[in-house]
């Protein structure tokens, strides 16, 4: 997979040197391109936005820097065929980054990232390319950020974790928190190692059991129980058909029931009253 990135703060990507992205980078897996914005500026002072039309607070980042960025990166990736591009937009306003979304950019052989500053991009920007490739508006959070190179970095982490050879062992993701297949819409429950016993705190005995089909329904228990904690909307959003009779009967304990409208194995999406947790 190759990335690149045009920014005006090149430094602000480090990161990528280092952990899985830095070793993936060394091996070859993973190309990474980190280029400044203001190499495609024309005036002495390097100036990449202005006001904005129609007026209000802030600046908006200019069209000509943006594109001759965009041309040249196209430009050199065709020429050492990297595949069709996808762009990547940084921005409080796209859709949510999950990790199904990560899984379909894992597939892709090229993405371009535009992280933002100011107001954001003149949109005449985005328009533009979308006409040439694929462009996904990606939101990390429903916060802003002082820039979008924050968001390119969980972005990229995701993603290339799921390249084949990233991780030492190919399976690590399968039990992830959102991971598609059992555990989409489950957050990971707690882990454990060694030592056994820790300032008076043991572990499970369930995980000292050796019984794999025991401890895997206690793993599921307790992602059940911490979805439920900590992201209940989750639950309501479980496809029914990814539940089987003990997940059910979890639920029932944690204090959900299935929607009385709906079919006998309906969404849990109504607490039981007067649960607590």
């Amino acid at each position: 997979m190759r990335l690149d990135v045009v920014t005006i703060f090149p430094e602000y990507l480090e990161p990528l040197n280092v952990s899985l992205v830095g070793k993936a980078r060394a091996r070859g897996q993973l190309g990474v391109h980190v280029h400044d914005l203001r190499e495609w500026t024309y005036d002495r002072h390097n100036t990449v936005d202005d006001t904005p039309y129609g007026g209000g607070p802030g600046m908006v980042m200019k069209t000509e820097p943006w594109g001759d960025a965009l041309d040249s990166v196209l430009a050199d990736g065709y020429e050492t065929g990297s595949g069709e591009p996808a762009l990547i937009v940084p921005t409080p306003s796209g859709r949510p980054f999950t990790q199904e979304l990560a899984v379909h950019l894992s597939e892709r052989p090229w993405l371009i990232f535009t992280p933002a500053r100011y107001e954001g991009i003149d949109r005449r920007v985005v328009d533009e390319y979308a006409t040439r490739m694929p462009v996904y508006e990606v939101s990390i959070g429903d916060y802003v950020l002082a820039g979008g190179e924050a968001a390119v970095l969980v972005v990229t982490e995701a993603v290339a974790r799921l390249l084949p050879g990233v991780l030492g062992n190919a399976e690590s993701h399968r039990d992830d928190s959102f991971a598609l297949g059992a555990m989409a819409n489950l957050l990971e429950g707690p882990v454990h190692t060694k030592p056994p016993l820790w300032r008076g705190r043991g572990i499970p005995d369930v995980l000292l059991s050796g019984h794999h089909g025991k401890i895997a329904r206690w793993r599921r228990d307790e992602a059940l129980r911490r979805t439920t904690a900590n992201r209940p909307d989750l639950i309501e959003r479980c496809d029914p058909a990814a539940l089987d009779k003990k997940d059910r009967e979890m639920l029932s304990i944690l204090g959900w029931q299935p929607d009385p409208d709906g079919e006998p194995y309906g969404r849990f999406w109504r607490r039981t009253p007067g649960m607590e947790e």
